[in-house]
């Protein structure tokens, strides 16, 4: 870190709030000790994320990739941020894979792979965003967070754990709302330009998804909704337009599993929510090469919409018990 030359700044493909606030805020604090620094993301991020201070100054690989290329054949140390295997990249793992710069891992996500020298790799935390402030503490730089990093970081944390409702029952997290909050973030003006700037079309989308194709299993405490590629056709569909969507199916009473398949050209795109013990992660790398943390996780499928919806369905009696008894026991208090 002390040393001279480029650092190069990566994060995962489909970038999220916690993806890109992390990214930008580590960029903005290594700016601060007078480093060369390049953000690269390997594609579009969402619209809703846009007014992000520094997001302009990223590089997304997909528009422009020989620049990136270059940049990562050139970089003396690489991190790696919000992801725990390479290939999460997409678009340009086979140059990560090559680079011979240092790479340094800093992820909340469970069994990295060992291809990073260093990592800062914790699973008991709400966001890769905050162990980017743990990693500048442990720095002895904190007080070079600054508004617009701390406004970058609370991101990751808001984002990360769909504003406070999982993944944070740890005291830590709140120790480090705290401190964002007496550094001058503005939380409340935050939260309304992330959740409260939706296109007109996406809100129509929700209520498609909702009314159309949402089914209910109640005997397995499960829901499901799908987009076909028509779908997202119609209602003109832009990333980030089906963030959270999941979230919804997980809302109904007696639900403890929610799955939202969604389309793409090669391939279809699992998202994967649940309550209480019953893991996500696991199910998710069992049976669609994903997973993620236990209670939010992602996968894939190289069968067609269809025939992923009846794989997922055909799983569900094997787990009926651990589900139905996630479900008993997400209404109950524990004290």
């Amino acid at each position: 870190m002390e040393a001279d030359g480029e650092i190069v700044i990566t994060t995962h493909y489909n970038p999220d709030g916690d993806a890109l606030g992390s990214s930008l805020a580590l960029g903005r604090y290594l700016k601060k000790k007078g480093k060369n620094v390049s953000i690269i993301i390997p594609n579009d991020f969402p619209d809703f994320l846009r007014w992000m201070p520094g997001q302009e100054d990223a590089i997304i690989y997909f528009h422009h990739s020989h620049r990136a290329d270059v940049l990562l054949a050139n970089a003396s140390v690489i991190f790696c941020l919000d992801y725990n295997a390479i290939p999460r990249v997409n678009l340009f793992k086979e140059q990560l894979f090559a680079a011979s710069a240092k790479k340094i891992l800093i992820d909340h996500h469970i069994q990295p792979e060992a291809h990073f020298d260093y990592m800062l790799s914790v699973v008991e935390t709400s966001s890769t965003a905050e162990l980017v402030y743990d990693f500048i503490r442990a720095m002895g730089d904190e007080h070079l967070i600054d508004v617009e990093t701390g406004v970058c970081l609370y991101v990751g944390l808001m984002t990360d754990t769909g504003s406070f409702s999982y993944s944070c029952n740890y005291p830590h997290t709140y120790e480090v709302l705290a401190e964002l909050v007496r550094r001058g973030v503005d939380t409340e003006q935050i939260h309304r330009l992330v959740y409260d700037t939706y296109s007109e079309n996406r809100m129509r989308l929700l209520g498609f998804c909702l009314s159309e194709r949402m089914t209910v299993m109640p005997e397995f405490a499960t829901a499901y909704i799908w987009l076909s590629k028509t779908d997202m056709e119609r209602f003109h569909f832009q990333p980030g337009d089906s963030e959270g969507v999941v979230n919804y199916a997980l809302s109904i009473k007696g639900i403890s599993f929610a799955a939202f398949f969604t389309e793409k050209s090669d391939r279809v795109r699992i998202s994967f929510r649940s309550k209480g013990n019953f893991s996500v992660n696991s199910f998710a790398r069992e049976h669609f090469e994903g997973g993620g943390h236990r209670n939010a996780s992602g996968g894939d499928s190289f069968l067609s919409l269809s025939d992923t919806i009846e794989k997922f369905s055909g799983l569900l009696p094997r787990y009926k018990q651990e589900l139905n008894q996630a479900a008993s026991q997400s209404t109950i208090l524990k004290m």
